[in-house]
């Protein structure tokens, strides 16, 4: 019978998911407790050491050291001291592999996804393997939780409100404000017309110049570039006439409540779009 289900590797000064095991579970339970653990990855710098953290079916272990920590989802049967074994193996055989240069300059989760051969072959060690093959390093283990014992987590702690496990700290919301351009004046659409009239003559002169003189000298090209580059100015400021410009934005500002005493529907509008917004994963 399994008693480890997956392992991974994480750095813990971010909670960066350097290798894990393959997964071949796929319960909704499993999917559970694996957010729980990616959760806790990114808070293991609040917990240096050994931990562990148990449900009614699963229970997530993690230890460790440096910057480099193991993590496993096991079974609630599993026993401790075998967990941890199994930790402190897993964390030997990925500082063995990889320097510390590499794991520091990783940037990408899963950098290390090669090193899932190795977990796999662990966990069918660990698995299948007769504890009594292994019973002097479960009891050096086993002394060493008794002396140290792990901190022990509680479901909460593996739970985390919408945004912060991204590292995201939650603000406040606040209505944006809302803009909207002033009309344009009288003035503003005279302006407009005889913008629209220069570029259109700047252009006609500006190309009938061209086929007639480009030919003769090269020195005209000033001259034709006088015109176009009038040309392009009058389009530009019609744009900003027709379609933004920040002079022209105002702040509209919110009406008032035309109903005060239902602050109560308001709040609870509030609270459902938070709801609705879904859980950061």
């Amino acid at each position: 019978m399994s008693m480890i289900f997956f392992a991974c590797v994480v750095r813990v000064r971010d909670g960066l998911p350097l290798s894990a095991s393959t997964d071949f579970y796929h319960t909704q339970d499993f999917l559970e407790w694996k957010r729980r653990l990616k959760t806790l990855g990114l808070r293991l710098a609040q917990y240096p050491g050994r931990g562990s953290a148990g449900g009614r079916d699963f229970s997530i272990h993690f230890s460790s050291f440096g910057d480099v920590a193991c993590m496993a989802i096991c079974s609630c049967q599993c026993p401790a001291a075998m967990a941890f074994c199994f930790l402190e193996t897993l964390w030997w055989e990925f500082t063995a592999s990889y320097d510390t240069t590499c794991i520091g300059l990783a940037s990408r989760p899963y950098a290390f996804l090669e090193f899932d051969s190795i977990i796999q072959k662990m966990k069918w060690h660990f698995n299948y393997v007769s504890s009594s093959q292994m019973e002097s390093s479960l009891e050096k283990i086993h002394e060493e939780l008794k002396l140290q014992p792990p901190v022990v987590l509680t479901l909460e702690d593996t739970d985390v409100a919408n945004g912060v496990m991204n590292g995201h700290t939650p603000m406040p919301l606040e209505p944006a404000p809302n803009f909207r351009m002033e009309p344009v004046t009288a003035l503003g659409i005279l302006s407009l017309i005889l913008n629209i009239m220069c570029a259109a003559l700047n252009l006609i002169r500006g190309v009938h110049l061209a086929e007639h003189s480009l030919q003769v000298a090269h020195e005209e090209i000033g001259n034709i570039l006088a015109f176009l580059v009038p040309f392009v100015a009058c389009i530009f400021q019609c744009y900003l006439y027709l379609f933004y410009s920040p002079a022209r934005t105002m702040k509209v500002e919110p009406l008032a409540d035309p109903f005060p005493h239902r602050s109560g529907c308001s709040v609870f509008i509030s609270d459902t779009n938070k709801a609705a917004s879904g859980e950061a994963v």
